[in-house]
Order: C-alpha cells, then sequence, then structure tokens
C-alpha cells in the first residue's frame, strides 16, 4: 500500500518549551472545570447548581483570557473572537453554541457550518487593507416602468484568490471546502472555479493522543503535486484537534517538491495544542478558526468539542464506508443545486484522475 504515516512524537517535537508551560497551565485551568461539569450534571440543589455556574463561567474567562494572550504574540493563528470587533462576537458565539448542541440535528447543523465558513471566509480574506471595490451589476426581477438594475461594491480580493487551490481532507472537510470554494466564485470578479485536491488522510482512532498516527492514504487520493505548486493552497475542515492530518499531508507535499505561495486552514473549533503545532511545524501557513478551544483529552479528542462533525455532516456510514462520490450524492437536491459547479469539478478530479 502506498501510505504515509506521521506519528504523534513527531508532531510534539515541534512544540517548544513555552508552549508546552502554557498548554500546561491550560490543562489545569480544564481540569478545574470538569469538576464543575459534575456537579452540574448530578446536584440536585439549585443552590450548588447556581454556584458552580457561577464558577464555571469564571473559569472559562480565565481559558479565553490566557487564549487570547497566547494568540496575541502568534499571527499566524486568527481567531474570530480575538481579531474581530466585539459587536460581532455574538453571532459567532451563537453558531457555535448550536452546532456544539447535541439536540442539533443533522440538517440544521449542515445550516450552522455554512454560516460559520461564511463568517471564515470573511476573516481569511475581507480584513486586508484594500480600498479597492469590485461592483457588482444586477439585473432585478422588477421590470416596471423599466427593466431594474442594482449596483454592489465588494472588495477587491481578486489578487488574494488567483491561482487558489481547494485542498480537501476527506469525509468531514468536503462540504466546508465547497462553502469556500463558492464564496470565491462569487466574490473574484472572473467567477473564478478553484480546482480541487482530494486527500485520503485518517487517524488511527484505536491509539491515544501521545500514540497517535496520521496515515495519507496516497492510492485513495485524487491530486497532481505539478498542479499545486506555486498555487495559494486552502484547506477547510470543521475541526482542528491535533493538527495532525494537516502536517501530515502538507509535509508530504514540501517532501516532494511543492513550494505553495500561502498555504490557509479555515476551521470551525481549534485546539489550541492543534493550533500551535501547525504554525510550529509549517513555515508557511496561516491558521483561521472561529472558536478555539482549551484542550483535547486522551482520545485526541476536542474537549468541549462539538462531537464527530463528519458524522453530524454526512451521516453515518454503515459497514460499508462511502467513496466521494457517494458522499456527493448522498449530500441531496440542495446542497448538490447550490454547489453545483463544484461538484462538477469534484467529480472531474474523481474520475479522470
Amino acid at each position: 500500500m502506498n501510505k504515509v504515516i506521521l506519528k504523534a512524537q513527531d508532531l510534539d517535537g515541534y512544540l517548544t518549551s513555552e508552549d508546552n508551560t502554557n498548554l500546561s497551565r491550560m490543562d489545569g485551568l480544564y481540569r478545574r472545570a470538569m469538576v464543575s461539569f459534575n456537579i452540574l450534571n448530578t446536584s440536585s440543589s439549585e443552590g450548588a447548581r447556581k454556584r458552580e455556574e457561577t464558577t464555571l463561567v469564571e473559569l472559562y474567562n480565565q481559558m479565553g483570557g490566557l487564549m487570547q494572550e497566547i494568540c496575541a504574540f502568534e499571527p499566524r493563528i486568527q481567531v474570530y473572537s480575538f481579531a474581530t470587533p466585539q459587536e460581532n462576537h455574538g453571532e459567532a458565539s451563537r453558531l457555535i453554541a448550536k452546532l456544539r448542541d447535541q439536540s442539533t440535528e443533522r440538517q440544521e447543523f449542515v445550516y450552522y457550518i455554512q454560516r460559520a465558513f461564511e463568517l471564515l471566509f470573511n476573516l481569511a480574506f475581507g480584513g486586508s487593507a484594500n480600498p479597492k471595490k469590485n461592483y457588482l451589476i444586477v439585473k432585478t426581477p422588477v421590470n416596471i416602468p423599466v427593466q431594474n438594475f442594482a449596483v454592489h461594491k465588494i472588495p477587491n480580493i481578486d489578487a488574494q484568490l488567483e491561482d487558489t487551490v481547494m485542498c480537501v481532507m476527506l469525509r468531514g472537510a468536503l462540504l466546508p471546502s465547497m462553502i469556500i470554494s463558492k464564496e470565491i466564485q462569487e466574490y473574484s470578479s472572473t467567477g473564478y472555479l478553484t480546482p480541487f485536491a482530494l486527500f485520503k488522510i485518517k487517524r488511527d482512532d484505536t491509539k491515544n493522543e501521545h500514540t497517535m498516527e496520521y496515515i495519507l492514504d496516497l492510492d485513495r487520493s485524487y491530486f497532481k503535486l505539478k498542479e499545486l505548486d506555486d498555487k495559494n493552497l486552502i484547506f477547510a475542515d470543521p475541526m482542528n484537534a491535533t493538527g495532525g492530518s494537516l502536517v501530515t499531508t502538507v509535509k508530504y507535499l514540501l517532501d516532494n517538491g511543492v513550494k505553495p505561495k500561502s498555504i490557509r486552514f479555515l476551521n470551525v473549533i481549534s485546539a489550541l495544542k492543534g493550533s500551535l503545532r501547525i504554525i510550529r511545524a509549517i513555515e508557511n501557513v496561516t491558521v483561521y478558526t472561529l472558536w478555539m478551544d482549551p484542550v483535547l483529552n486522551d482520545r485526541a479528542y476536542i474537549m468541549p468539542g462539538l462531537g464527530d462533525a463528519g458524522d453530524r455532516i454526512n451521516g453515518m456510514d454503515d459497514e460499508h464506508p462511502r467513496d466521494m462520490l457517494r458522499l456527493v450524492a448522498d449530500y441531496g437536491t440542495n446542497i448538490t443545486g447550490l454547489y453545483r459547479s463544484q461538484l462538477r469539478i469534484i467529480e472531474e478530479t474523481v474520475l479522470h484522475r
């Protein structure tokens, strides 16, 4: 089998002593929070629950302050709630709360994922100090007394969108990548349609965080190295837990002569540790995340997290995991209609390998 494997200890080797000190501080705060979780989950006393809620709010404020302090010194980690005005934070917080909620069903979960990646696109591409504008002239349905047209100004970010390739680390990353590609198409003055590179990568979930392996299956991936060289590479994934999948994929590309112009990694929730590992391991990458969570558990899942985002977007597989084209087919007419251009390119990428 043609596979590339990265081990967890290789990832940890990228962290600095200061990183490890900060991560240890965060772990200590979260252990205190878990005491509060247990009380809130088991106590029947309303007074005790109220006191513990107050304690928990204070602990989360401390953790948020520590993460903001750490990220202030790391310009290649951009967190929406740290980098945008205060008045924008409520929308992001509400989105994350709905995505975390175990009662949010699949269709609603997909809706909020779409909203989240639209915000992430603005974080990654809308913040440049570029006074230039593109003008959209739109023919409207109103034709009395004459056919009406509307003029809308949008940021001129064509230079940032040129030579962009969407790099999909499969499964849960498929729909987010289509969303970002669609945003690029809509903001580009030429309607630029991104190529797609599809990587089959998974982690061995029988192992724990410290023994984890990340496995890139080249035989089941769909990309050409020469088409990634000197390009702006974008990876969009709902979750960044350990950073292992991204580091494995990008290191493989770099080791095989690919020299990207830039690498952007967009995710809805990122663990602090995963973000730090990525920027330490890869020079030319910026992580954009809507929300940062403080820690990982022993199984390398984000805490408090939101569960398996891939399953919540795509639905559960049966005993036969679906391939790329089956996932596309299972999205249904609403998704396939909205992202038909992106789906056409993905199908061509798979079928014309």
